[in-house]
């Protein structure tokens, strides 16, 4: 989506460039010239952005950190910026050894702050992009997981060391202490396990209290974690919390559960 986005738009830029270029008369540059800058540009993105990819899912978005998310964010869109105008520069300055030219970046420092302005937007719509994709796609593969599932549960008072699954027609083995979180979805428990989400039709109340034993415990009316795969965990003023897992994902700690957790945990 990405990519097709990119080419699209940068060969809009490019014969933009040559239109307005010729517009009044004979230009200064070629025809291919638009073209290199502007693909160079985007290969400099793609390349980069599996990168920031990575940044992002380590470091999620919380409201709760807010000055010091912008302050790593600004910091990273800046090394963004340098690593994308090193390899744009590189890329001309090859295509145009290629036909024979010379190209001029011109002043770094000024050059390079004319670049970094439309870095830094660029940054922020990419991960704006990319949160919204990642809320889009695991609500969709849940509701997905809902429709075709057909779950089944072990006895009542067995703590069980594997919980046998139905989803899309398959039925999946998922061991329990390799669970990391649950969350409740109407009629079903969502047990999340390595980005992966596998439906037991359950109640949150039930399935946490029948795997405490594994290390389970309830930290929202609508979450339980694995305390195995906790980070961290921090405290708001207001008595709620945030457990921070391994794996990124922030779940909230609320004051309605944070005594028992505590306890717990302890």
């Amino acid at each position: 989506m990405v990519a097709s986005y990119l080419f699209i738009n940068n060969t809009i830029n490019a014969t933009s460039d040559w239109m307005e270029a010729t517009r009044d008369g004979t230009p200064e540059f070629t025809l291919i010239e638009p073209f290199i800058w502007e693909y160079s540009s985007a290969i400099g993105v793609l390349l980069l952005l599996p990168l920031l990819a990575i940044f992002w899912q380590r470091t999620p978005l919380k409201l709760t950190t807010f000055k010091s998310q912008l302050a790593k964010h600004l910091v990273a869109s800046l090394l963004f910026s340098i690593c994308h105008v090193s390899i744009m520069v590189l890329l001309r300055e090859g295509a145009y050894w290629a036909i024979g030219g010379n190209y001029d970046f011109g002043s770094i420092l000024r050059e390079f702050i004319y670049e970094y302005r439309k870095d830094v937007w660029g940054y922020a719509f990419f991960l704006l992009f990319y949160q919204l994709y990642q809320f889009i796609y695991s609500r969709l593969k849940g509701e997905a997981n809902l429709i075709d599932a057909e779950p089944e549960q072990p006895a009542p008072n067995h703590v069980p060391e594997h919980l046998l699954v139905k989803k899309l027609d398959r039925e999946f083995f998922v061991k329990v202490e390799t669970i990391e979180w649950m969350e409740s979805a109407v009629n079903y428990v969502n047990l999340h396990n390595e980005g992966r989400i596998y439906p037991l039709r359950s109640t949150l109340a039930d399935l946490s209290k029948r795997l405490a034993e594994k290390g389970f415990c309830r930290t929202h009316r609508s979450y339980a974690v694995n305390f195995s795969a906790i980070d961290h965990i921090s405290y708001q003023p207001s008595g709620d919390g945030e457990i921070s897992l391994k794996n990124g994902k922030v779940v909230s700690l609320s004051r309605r559960y944070k005594d028992e957790f505590k306890q717990r945990l302890g």
